[in-house]
């Protein structure tokens, strides 16, 4: 295993960590859910399943990219995989491209399949690889689907991260050539509009606007960085709050998933209500499983999936496609925002 790429990883989930506040500039608390007082319905009616990547999911969040590469990671990874197993949620793993580079790193991610047979498992790669990386990193986890993700602001802040981006073509052929689900995500700046138009034109179906709010990679680096200073983009991107407004006119194209800072149920239902399809969740889950352990993390879990059937009750919504249609009310900022956008 290649010692420094190692390395970065242990410092990225300890910076993470580090890092981590209990409160979330993920721009949720600007919107408003009017109540329901009359709800006519009861808990058992309520049916959240939803789809991820295209397939049935029966929980509407999951475990999103976080971690693997190194000896550590591993572990933090055999006890996600072991919690999302329990819950029957799925997981996507972090970036498999070390795995590619240095076969030896694979057990790191392949722990993941083994502690959850058959689950959901969601791999993932930077937008900088070839369609023979992809296919590598699907055949190494069995994977049911593949996040491509991409960051290149993480890149050019990284003293030693990519300082070229010619990505589109190799994405376009990753799609097209793979028989399983390809998602693109941002890691935490989120996705915007142009964008959109771009993965439109090259058939993607599948999006992780990962907004700013949450682990945020800028951040991270700076922290790791010596040389230069970069903290002018610590606060770079669209929240997640952003993103899906602004992804509104393409909810005919995509299916969309939200990720960046989601830290409660009502956080969960504001992001369906927004016309995602589901959300992925990793910095709180991971801050959890480092406090409280496996137990700690599943009795989370189960609290969130209890938590978003009961506010959907409240709201008197017996399945996603009617949270669509609960009134919303936006803060000046976010309809300023809203109204900017061409």
């Amino acid at each position: 295993m290649d010692q420094r790429h190692a390395h970065r990883k242990d410092e990225h989930v300890f910076i993470a960590e580090k890092q981590f506040s209990t409160q979330s500039n993920n721009g949720l608390d600007q919107i408003r859910i009017l109540p329901n007082n009359l709800p006519e319905i009861a808990v058992e009616e309520v049916d959240y399943s939803t789809s991820i990547a295209g397939k049935l999911s029966a929980v509407p969040f999951f475990i999103n990219a976080m971690s693997g590469g190194s000896p550590s990671t591993r572990k933090l990874n055999k006890k996600l995989a072991l919690a999302a197993n329990e819950t029957g949620i799925a997981m996507a793993t972090g970036s498999q491209s070390i795995a590619v580079k240095f076969p030896d790193a694979s057990t790191s991610f392949q722990v993941v399949r083994e502690s959850m047979p058959n689950g959901f498992v969601i791999g993932n790669l930077g937008a900088g690889n070839n369609l023979h990386a992809a296919k590598e990193a699907i055949k190494m986890i069995s994977a049911d689907a593949l996040e491509i993700h991409l960051n290149a602001v993480q890149e050019i802040i990284m003293p030693e991260g990519e300082r070229s981006f010619y990505w589109q073509d190799q994405i376009a052929e990753i799609a097209a050539e793979l028989e399983i689900p390809v998602i693109v995500k941002e890691v935490g700046f989120g996705i915007s509009p142009a964008t959109l138009e771009e993965l439109k034109k090259i058939n993607i179906k599948y999006v992780d606007l990962s907004g700013r709010g949450g682990t945020n990679f800028a951040r991270i680096e700076n922290q790791r960085l010596h040389s230069e200073n970069f903290n002018c983009l610590d606060d770079f991107g669209m929240n997640i709050a952003e993103c899906l407004i602004a992804s509104r006119p393409f909810e005919n194209d995509f299916s969309f998933t939200a990720s960046g800072g989601i830290r409660d149920a009502l956080d969960i239902v504001k992001c369906l209500c927004l016309g995602a399809d589901n959300v992925g969740i990793s910095g709180l889950f991971l801050h959890t499983l480092l406090k409280e352990d496996i137990a700690g993390l599943i009795k989370q879990i189960e609290s969130l999936k209890h938590q978003v059937k009961a506010i959907m009750t409240i709201l008197g919504c017996h399945n996603v496609d009617e949270l669509r249609k609960v009134s919303l009310i936006l803060s000046d900022s976010l309809l300023n925002f809203k109204n900017q956008l061409v």
